[in-house]
């Protein structure tokens, strides 16, 4: 088992806890990570670029003219791509990015970059970690006290006095054990751990 210091907001140390080695301390795989990521960032791409078809476009029905003898081109309707107003041919249409990891990857990527933080020393594990009203200065003081200038707070429930305190100031996000993601502990420097919320995590991995 590894282990490693609780502290409290006053950065102080109040004990110690044993963290699973096979969720805390694996040997970490580069690449399984970045398949991870781009996984991640791919499902949030919104393909937003999109043209109408000859059936979309408003027109059609009855054919503009008879097929001979007037001299002109044969023409079937007036949706058609040739036509100004008509249809675009080949256009681009909104599409899902998305690609799929099976479940055994995804947890293994996160146990394996939660591990990466724990390697480096930047896993931090607070006794608790509330506040009773909505104040960003608070929580920036609190950050200040524990010398964290870039982190995710990963907390065991709904901490929604913490989460809408932390919104506002850059560098920091707080997520509940459901949320936790391989790309964002990688985007965050430290990786900042409620006591409570280890064994949910430990659980999340292991399941």
């Amino acid at each position: 088992m590894s282990t490693v210091s609780v502290i409290n907001i006053k950065n102080e140390k109040v004990g110690e806890i044993e963290l699973n080695e096979k969720v805390f301390d694996l040997i970490v795989k580069e690449h399984l990570l970045h398949d991870v990521v781009k996984m991640q960032l791919a499902g949030r791409r919104a393909g937003n670029a999109c043209t109408k078809t000859r059936i979309e476009v408003t027109g059609g029905g009855i054919k503009p003219w008879r097929q001979k003898g007037t001299g002109r081109a044969r023409a079937g309707s007036n949706t058609s791509s040739i036509w100004r107003g008509g249809g675009v041919a080949f256009g681009p249409k909104p599409r899902d990015y998305s690609t799929k990891l099976n479940k055994k990857v995804k947890k293994m990527a996160l146990a394996m970059a939660m591990s990466a933080r724990y390697q480096e020393g930047n896993l931090v594990v607070l006794d608790d970690f509330s506040m009773d009203i909505i104040k960003t200065k608070d929580f920036v003081r609190v950050m200040n006290t524990l010398e964290i200038e870039n982190g995710l707070i990963i907390t065991s429930g709904c901490n929604e006095n913490v989460n809408k305190s932390a919104r506002n100031v850059n560098g920091y996000k707080v997520l509940p054990i459901e949320g936790l993601n391989v790309y964002d502990i990688l985007l965050h420097k430290k990786l900042v751990l409620l006591q409570p919320a280890i064994e949910g995590l430990e659980k999340r991995v292991m399941a």
